[in-house]
């Protein structure tokens, strides 16, 4: 089981399915902020987006979805 705390620094960064597979930062911030701020975003964004915690890559989804 996965475990943070709010106040982390994370990496929030949405992850390009095309050819590229570029990965573009949305924001390095607080777990909370970045939370936030992909909650913001569409359901297409929603499903590439994946968090960066100094020991994990988490995607968006699996959190929000449990």
């Amino acid at each position: 089981m996965r475990t943070t705390a709010a106040e982390i620094s994370v990496r929030l960064y949405h992850l390009d399915d095309g050819e590229g597979g570029a990965a573009e930062t949305l924001i390095y911030a607080p777990l909370a902020e970045a939370l936030a701020l992909a909650a913001q975003q569409t359901p297409e964004v929603q499903a590439g987006l994946f968090i960066q915690t100094p020991d994990d890559v988490i995607a968006y989804l699996d959190i929000v979805e449990g």
